[in-house]
């Protein structure tokens, strides 16, 4: 296949340089490693197959498939969105519907968020596979970190770039007033719908001052909800530092053998007095996946798809001008919704 498959491959979405959500990180360090390899395109244009991503951008992506109806369309899914915010939450209905009407070719970050996508409503794709998250390797690494020592508190840190209470919240608040400040010291990047008293509290960060944050710490908790496949997680991991997660969602499955889980906070003391016991040897068990290896899996199932087009009588997906409009008036619902709730949100900020 791989003297027979010419492919060019573009993301749609608009990546920016700057502390962003795990998703956004994620998709920047795809683009650079295809244009490592010298696939990617930085058009929609010159390129044969789009990759979009969850329900980001569809006006761009409704647009990219009018014009070009040819060009082969791979939806990167995120959620289920409603999981971890309500079950009003029109968005998964929007990936549900530009996933049907678009994509020919689907992509999971987890097993967890495939089985919980198809329980609530996705329909499968021709084709589809799972492929893990990984960071930029030139950042996040084990270079330079500090040496773990049971002689100094121990450092502890979580981060988010999402304020959602669900994104870990009142994890964090129990820790904040039970911790053992006087063994521990706890760390936190991002922003947050609350102020802690005894957790530092540091702002977002750029990837590479986010890096060297963690390495100066020994241990990452994280209690995300519903989380298909955390990249703040897998950044983390791969800066060396074990990891205590919540029993929930894909994350349990990416810390493996390198940390450990709990399914309530009073849980975290006996978890972390075990985890600094064996500091070593279960830090010696961390296996996250290198960006190289993902961006090949990605590539790799991009040229399979052309490959399909091109041999297999495989045809992209037409757009109809009934799915067109479909699709046009659930954001228009949407944003509807998120102008109401706006005004909603600030009516009662103002009384």
């Amino acid at each position: 296949m791989e003297a027979q498959v010419m492919c060019k491959v573009h993301i749609l979405c608009e990546l920016v340089d700057g502390p962003y959500g795990g998703s956004h990180q994620f998709l920047k360090a795809l683009r650079d490693g295809l244009r490592s390899k010298g696939v990617y395109s930085e058009t929609v244009e010159s390129a044969n197959l789009i990759i979009f991503n969850s329900c980001q951008h569809i006006d761009d992506v409704l647009q990219a498939k009018k014009g070009f109806p040819e060009k082969v369309f791979m939806h990167r899914i995120d959620g289920p969105i409603q999981l971890y915010n309500m079950s009003s939450d029109l968005r998964d209905l929007i990936v549900y519907t530009v996933n049907r009407i678009i994509a020919d070719a689907t992509v999971f970050q987890s097993e967890w968020s495939r089985a919980e996508n198809f329980r609530l409503g996705l329909k499968p794709t021709s084709h589809e596979t799972l492929i893990s998250n990984a960071p930029n390797s030139d950042v996040f690494n084990s270079k330079n970190r500090i040496e773990f020592s049971q002689f100094r508190k121990i450092r502890l840190i979580a981060s988010s770039w999402s304020s959602n209470w669900k994104k870990g919240f009142e994890v964090y608040q129990w820790l904040d007033q039970h911790l053992d400040f006087a063994r521990y010291e706890m760390t936190f990047v991002g922003n947050s719908p609350i102020t802690f008293e005894n957790i530092k509290m540091i702002k977002p960060l750029k990837s590479d001052e986010l890096a060297c944050e963690l390495k100066q710490h020994d241990i990452y908790i994280t209690a995300l909800q519903k989380e298909a496949c955390s990249n703040s997680l897998i950044e983390a991991l791969s800066c060396g530092l074990p990891a205590l997660v919540l029993r929930d969602g894909g994350n349990p499955v990416i810390v493996g053998a390198g940390g450990a889980t709990f399914s309530c906070a009073d849980e975290i003391p006996a978890l972390l007095d075990q985890i600094v016991r064996n500091y070593k040897a279960i830090q010696s068990m961390i296996r996250v996946p290198e960006i190289s290896e993902v961006v090949d899996l990605y590539y790799g199932f991009c040229k399979e798809l052309v490959f399909a087009i091109n041999n297999e009588g495989l045809s992209p997906k037409k757009l109809s001008l009934f799915s067109f409009l479909q699709m046009h008036c659930i954001l228009k619902g949407l944003r509807l919704k998120e102008l109401f709730n706006s005004k909603i949100e600030r009516f009662y900020g103002h009384r």
